[in-house]
């Protein structure tokens, strides 16, 4: 069975000789040169395994890892990069990264050690933290404090939506696209399933976690996160 790669690497010439390679090795590999589109593609999770290089434009390797990381991909990860401290590679493996290789490195080493990644099974559970609310992907579930919420289809994806983006703001149009494809019935819609899910995520609890940002959208983010300053 063939291994599906995606490698995220700014340097053109490095990700030729390895995407060369890993074929002659019986890997295919897609290329994406910087973080931001490498993070799009990831999403996606059409990859057996990630590459990942650290200093990139767009979005650095970290933060890329960590986004995955929060927005429940188990993809296995391996970070391919020139910064070789200690302290980068446990920066690496707290982000999420399952494996670690410092540039320059042997191709062949770095082929045995996909292979070895693609044949993992991960334990890692789909899930998204806010706080202390937790969605479970796989088994459809909402926590907050330990208590399990019961959501309708509508409210779930909204708040999937929320978590997946969070702590950045959602656009009030993103979230009717992921409703209604963008047709919303009328104009008080999404608010009226802004206030159920509300009344389900926040009303029961002493602290608010989605919150509105007047003219541009909504936010979701835990209590002592940089956005909570109250």
């Amino acid at each position: 069975m063939s291994i599906e790669v995606l490698l995220i690497e700014d340097d053109r010439d490095l990700a030729c000789t390895v995407i060369d390679y890993l074929e002659l090795e019986g890997i295919q590999c897609d290329l994406a040169t910087n973080g931001t589109a490498g993070y799009n593609i990831a999403i996606e999770g059409k990859h057996d395994v990630l590459v990942l290089d650290i200093n990139m434009p767009g979005m650095d390797g970290f933060e890329v890892c960590r986004k995955l990381r929060r927005n429940g991909m188990s993809t296995p990860i391996l970070m391919l990069t020139a910064m070789d401290t200690l302290d980068d590679k446990l920066k690496g493996f707290e982000t999420g990264a399952d494996d670690y290789l410092v540039k320059p490195f042997a191709l062949k080493e770095l082929a045995a050690r996909l292979k070895a990644l693609a044949g993992r099974k991960t334990n890692r559970a789909r899930r998204l933290t806010v706080g202390n609310l937790v969605m479970d992907l796989d088994t459809r579930t909402v926590t907050r404090e330990g208590c399990s919420i019961s959501l309708s289809p509508t409210c779930w994806s909204l708040l999937e939506t929320l978590m997946k983006n969070a702590p950045d703001v959602v656009e009030k149009s993103k979230l009717e696209q992921v409703i209604w494809q963008g047709d919303s019935p009328d104009s008080d819609a999404l608010k009226v399933h802004l206030y159920r899910l509300r009344q389900k995520i926040d009303k029961p609890f002493s602290h608010p976690l989605i919150h509105t940002v007047s003219g541009y959208g909504v936010v979701i983010y835990g209590e002592g996160s940089e956005r909570d300053q109250s």
